[in-house]
């Protein structure tokens, strides 16, 4: 087991990072920039490091401050969290050379999976069905060629990165070209990449992904699914776990099917595939995420598994048969919402101080955070302030304890999304089940 862990990322996966090592008795050590010095994981941890100013690129996604805070602090392994440099390649074999583990799937995969026409292909190749696509697209003609063939409408997707970002919706030939320069552009500002590709928009449909952890020794295992089809602007807002009205049956065969691609592969650490599911039942991969995602805790609650220390050990070589309990299973209903600083209605971001932050608690309730009153959110980074979760014995108990949770949450000098999460959850459309990654937009309209 690692004696002491590097924790390269900021705010509540830092602060649920810290939770789990030293559960585990390892230490922590954390990294921060100016803007967020005065974080309460900061403190928590076991050692801090000042990596530079607020910026990202001068902070966290500051390769060589990153690597000279791993000498400094002779950590023998690094947690990348989600986001900045999870997924990235040239930061593992990095801090491989700096004389640590990243913990993490290897080069190979991070590489195969992380640029997303080449997972498509992969995937494709060992069977799985994936919806309609283009390669990578360098020029208007190709772009023009590809959309014709796959047919409108369709979903510009940046091929180096994720969530939601550069992602853009285009109907006709004339949204494409204009949508086009925009995700390029936020694809390079997000992920220093700007290539892009295609994909066929699929109407209404549910975002289903698998938890997946593999070893070194070459076995994969799946720890059942997530939902998260509510979505504002292709970016996660309410997840939960099981998925609601998919016959258990169904997603078991459709897990095991994975599970076994994987480990044909074979797949080394923590991943989810997610998966588009029609609304005639079937379904396509969309791509995999080789790292935690910020709505594992969803999975945690439903299954008892601690998804950080079962990553942690993984890496550090433990078997998959080890970690994951044979006789792992569902019980309950567990949902996340995710509480961000922007207009409930426009979704706008809206930093400022945090004159009041007093998150919920109660039964069944958990909260994932890196702020505390008195605290503000920059511009700086992803407007997210909390995660809340809830436990219950069945979905319309996790449900009624989430919308109490979140009337709760006091929270004065920005304003938060919560009003729009709360219509969410008392919705029809959400309550009866029948979610969509377009039923956001047609609760907040009416």
């Amino acid at each position: 087991m690692f004696k002491k862990i590097l924790i390269a990322n900021r705010g509540a996966i830092a602060s649920r990072i810290v939770r789990a090592l030293h559960n585990m008795n390892v230490e922590a050590v954390v990294v921060y920039s100016e803007a967020d010095a005065a974080s309460p994981y900061v403190a928590a941890a076991d050692q801090a490091i000042a990596i530079g100013p607020a910026a990202p690129k001068e902070s966290y996604l500051n390769m060589d401050a990153l690597i000279a805070a791993i000498k400094e602090s002779g950590a023998d392994g690094v947690h990348p969290g989600y986001g900045f440099f999870a997924e990235n390649p040239d930061f593992a074999d990095a801090v491989e050379a700096a004389g640590a583990k990243f913990i993490g799937p290897s080069t190979t995969w991070l590489k195969a999976m992380g640029h997303k026409t080449e997972a498509r292909e992969l995937m494709a190749k060992h069977g799985m069905t994936v919806g309609a696509g283009s390669d990578l697209l360098t020029n208007e003609a190709e772009m023009i060629a590809a959309a014709n063939e796959i047919g409108y409408p369709v979903l510009i997707k940046p091929a180096a990165g994720g969530g939601g970002i550069g992602m853009l919706p285009a109907q006709d030939e004339e949204q494409l070209l204009k949508a086009a320069g925009r995700a390029r552009s936020m694809a390079e500002r997000g992920f220093g990449n700007g290539d892009i590709y295609i994909e066929r928009l699929v109407e209404k449909p549910r975002h289903v992904e698998f938890q997946v952890l593999g070893d070194a020794h070459g076995d994969v295992c799946h720890v059942f699914e997530r939902d998260c089809s509510i979505q504002r602007r292709h970016q996660k807002i309410i997840e939960e776990a099981p998925a609601p009205n998919v016959a258990r049956e169904v997603i078991l065969e459709r897990a095991n099917e994975i599970t076994a691609t994987l480990k044909s592969l074979p797949y080394d650490n923590i991943g989810t595939v997610e998966m588009l599911m029609g609304q005639d039942g079937s379904f396509s991969f969309l791509e995999m995420n080789t790292r935690l995602q910020v709505e594992h805790g969803v999975t945690e609650e439903i299954s008892g598994v601690d998804l950080v220390a079962a990553q942690v050990r993984s890496a550090a070589g433990e078997a998959v048969g080890d970690i994951i309990p044979a006789d792992v299973a569902v019980d309950g209903h567990a949902i996340q919402a995710r509480v961000y600083a922007e207009d409930p209605v426009k979704f706008f971001p809206s930093p400022g101080p945090l004159d009041k932050f007093r998150p919920p608690e109660g039964d069944g309730i958990r909260v994932e955070t890196g702020f505390a009153e008195g605290m503000a959110v920059t511009p700086f980074y992803d407007p997210m302030v909390a995660k809340v979760l809830s436990k219950g014995k069945n979905r319309d108990d996790a449900i009624e304890k989430l919308i109490g949770a979140l009337e709760k949450f006091e929270i004065e000098g920005i304003k938060s999304n919560i009003p729009a999460l709360v219509q969410i959850l008392r919705s029809d459309g959400f309550r009866s089940g029948d979610v969509h990654t377009g039923l956001t937009a047609e609760i907040i309209q009416k």
